[in-house]
């Protein structure tokens, strides 16, 4: 097997902090977020992703593991800051969706035929990838697994799983918290909750955000937008009863968020490769458009979670929950005020002799999602110990797409997606002498998909009414969108545990993880993805528990893994099973206390190599194709009557992916940062963060703020429908300063 070297890829930030005691701006009186889990002492952290509460340094995971406080302290204030906190953990917003990826593994697709590759849960409900970067609050913890998790987390875990928590109600404790922050760019927010018990059985906990900022972008084009402007309002009802060995609690949530559209620039390349590219402002927190932009996200859900634990210490646990998600988005596709118009007045272009369109698309996603999981779960004392389950999921997915050129509407990607995921599960753990156990986990998932609709030509002269349509008025069908396609696989873990004292546990396992395959219309399908894991791992504790460290090696082989290309049978992205490849690597973290003087750190080392693969030259392509392969195919890159002839690019031991070393340190230090080749260069990532924290300074109290780089991506964005690597979004900055007096706020710089 030909192989192509993904170098690795080391990436190095220095985070320093000092935390003060916990006082919010604003603060009522009343219980601020707490941690759900351990305390400010030497404690363990306390995690729930087996469905029991259990020690950080007592599971043979390698997972890092955040309180509420933590959180807010490490100011993670998005899912998308979580790799600033955890080692192995990339995450970036790719298109309408947000890409996680572990180790390498995750999300390379923004298909909405592909499904997550890490496992998203909030408040232990599966999410699915869009409308999914709402600001935290009122938050519980976080827990960041890394590696397959085929058996609890089931499906779709194949690099890891994150869960989610947030605070529940309390019977015993009137009482709440308000936040207020304002910062530059007229940044405004406000989030609280209030606690209220009712008699000794039943609490309500109300909470909710706002949150806005002014455009932190100049659009000087002719169309005045204002890309990345946010205005956000989430609120969440959550009721809890209690009686007896009987237990409920019911979470109702609202969400919604409006942008001014994200903010885009032509990829800087050639001019043969990109014609738009002269249209670059070339100048920072700047665009230019021609074209109103927007981005409108809406989200509800509900979940019922009911307990019931028997006498001797038997549970057995139900997770209902309903999801209906929203996301509408309209782009400046050619990311340039370029146009019939005035393309003459552009030297370069009037050389060139080419009318350049005017590119618009749009995307209209409705997602709702059905769960239900039961589980049985034995007493925590005993020899053995186990956790049954059962586990449904039905996703109904409908996009109504649409691209225009110069005004009108041309190509209208519309299709349509039912899926249902059935699993059964169990895992158990048997103390075989007083200082080994073992654990053994299977799970068996069966994946179902059927597809309807179509990529439609749009009628001349049509209406924005007539195109979202169902079917679109006077359309006619390009390429079905039909098909099914259905699999299943078994997973699983296998571990040998061995605790010689109160601080220490080694422990070696394999674990498999998968992720369905899809349909690939028209006619197609796409293989679901494997991986078998091999690790072994030390978790200790030393100075009397003052510091734990975690301390694990791994060896992965992935399997046809998922990822957008140019279909030639229809012109639009397809998803294709790629490569296959190896990873390998070692993650280090610490967490320290010394009396007022906390310091944490990690560090996660991944080395991948990738099989040779072929795909559609997408630099060949024309700006505005999206047609299928001409048949019989003529010469590769020339248009016929309704039809595009591709041309296909293969590697042969090349190396396509080449990241190069990244070196940040933070705080009001220097920092140097280089680029990322592709949005899938994270098999060859090396986050190492040292956080260091001093409590109890009281009179210490400076913004001290500072702005830096994050790691850039120089790529091609494909979370558009119709993308052909005109453009990309731009990298982003933090800034970063005291929680109690400053707002951490994502930038994104151009």
């Amino acid at each position: 097997m030909t192989t192509s070297r993904v170098r690795p890829l080391i990436y190095l930030a220095l985070l320093t902090s000092a935390a003060l005691p916990a006082v919010p701006a604003l603060a009522a009186d009343g219980d601020a977020p707490q941690a759900a889990t351990g305390d400010t002492d030497t404690k363990d952290i306390v995690v729930t992703a087996q469905r029991r509460r259990e020690s950080v340094q007592n599971v043979n995971i390698a997972v890092t593991a955040l309180s509420g406080d933590a959180l807010a302290e490490k100011n993670v204030s998005r899912a998308l800051d979580l790799q600033t906190a955890a080692p192995g953990i990339t995450i970036s917003r790719s298109g309408i969706t947000d890409s996680f990826n572990i180790r390498g593994i995750g999300l390379a697709s923004a298909s909405p035929q592909v499904t997550n590759g890490v496992a998203t849960y909030i408040d232990g409900v599966f999410q699915t990838p869009i409308v999914s970067n709402g600001q935290f609050y009122d938050m519980a913890g976080a827990e960041v697994l890394r590696g397959p998790q085929g058996t609890l987390s089931g499906a779709n875990s194949t690099g890891g799983a994150v869960y989610l928590t947030t605070q529940r109600p309390q019977l015993d404790k009137l009482g709440g918290y308000a936040t207020a922050n304002y910062g530059n760019y007229n940044n405004v927010g406000v989030n609280g909750a209030i606690n209220v018990p009712v008699g000794d059985n039943f609490a309500i906990r109300a909470s909710g955000l706002f949150n806005r900022h002014d455009a932190w972008f100049k659009d000087i084009g002719p169309a005045k937008n204002q890309p990345e402007r946010l205005n956000e309002i989430d609120g969440r009802v959550q009721a809890l009863y209690k009686s007896g060995g009987f237990q409920a609690n019911l979470k109702v949530e609202a969400v919604q968020r409006r942008t001014g559209g994200f903010a885009l620039q032509p990829i800087n390349t050639t001019l043969a490769n990109n014609p738009y590219v002269v249209g670059r402002t070339n100048t920072p927190w700047t665009v230019s458009y021609d074209s109103p932009v927007a981005n409108f996200e809406r989200a509800f859900a509900t979940v019922l979670e009911a307990k019931y634990q028997f006498d001797g210490g038997l549970t057995i646990r139900s997770v209902s929950a309903y999801q209906n998600k929203r996301l509408s988005a309209v782009t400046e596709t050619d990311a340039s005020s370029i146009n019939p118009t005035n393309w003459s007045t552009y030297p370069a272009l009037a050389a060139l002799g080419k009318v350049q369109n005017q590119v618009v698309g749009a995307n209209n996603v409705r997602e709702r999602v059905y769960s239900q999981e039961i589980n049985i779960i034995s007493p925590d004392s005993g020899a053995f110990k186990y956790v049954l389950g059962g586990y449904a999921q039905r996703n109904k997915i409908d996009l109504r797409n649409w691209n225009s050129t110069n005004g009108a509407f041309t190509t209208l990607p519309q299709p349509m997606t039912n899926k249902l995921l059935l699993g059964v599960f169990g895992q158990a753990t048997y103390q075989l002498a007083p200082k080994f156990s073992v654990d053994a986990g299977l799970r068996y998932s069966h994946f179902h998909v059927d597809g309807f609709g179509a990529v439609y030509r749009a009628a001349a002269g049509s209406t924005i009414d007539q195109v979202m349509s169902v079917p679109p008025v006077g359309a006619t069908v390009l390429v079905p969108q039909t098909g099914s396609e259905g699999d299943g696989r078994m997973t699983g873990k296998l571990a040998l545990n061995f605790k010689p004292d109160a601080d220490n546990l080694l422990f070696v396992f394999a674990a498999r993880g998968y992720k369905n395959g899809g349909i690939n219309p028209p006619g197609g399908s796409f293989r679901p993805e494997t991986v078998w894991d091999y690790e072994a791992g030390w978790k200790s504790s030393f100075f009397d528990r003052r510091l734990k460290t975690q301390i694990g090696a791994f060896y992965m082989k992935y399997n046809n893994f998922q990822m957008d290309v140019i279909n030639p049978l229809s012109g639009q992205s397809g998803v294709v099973n790629l490569a296959n490849s190896d990873i390998k690597g070692f993650e280090a973290s610490f967490q320290g206390k010394f009396d007022a003087l906390s310091i944490d750190g990690g560090l996660s080392f991944v080395d991948s190599s990738l099989s040779a693969l072929s795909l559609v030259n997408k630099w060949a392509i024309p700006a505005g194709v999206s047609l299928p392969q001409c048949n019989p195919a003529g010469t590769a890159g020339t248009v016929g009557t309704g039809c595009f002839n591709y041309v296909i690019t293969s590697t042969s031991g090349a190396e396509p992916l080449q990241p190069e070393v990244d070196l940040e340190r933070v705080g009001g230090l220097p920092h140097r940062s280089g680029r990322h080749a592709h949005a899938h260069a994270a098999p060859g990532l090396c986050l190492h963060r040292l956080a260091v924290g001093l409590s109890d300074l009281s009179g210490f109290d400076r913004p001290d703020c500072c702005a830096w780089p994050a790691a850039r991506q120089h790529h091609a964005r494909h979370g558009h429908v119709q993308g052909r690597g005109l453009w990309h979004q731009p990298g982003q900055q933090v800034l970063r300063g005291w929680a109690e007096r400053q707002e951490r706020t994502l930038w994104r710089a151009a």
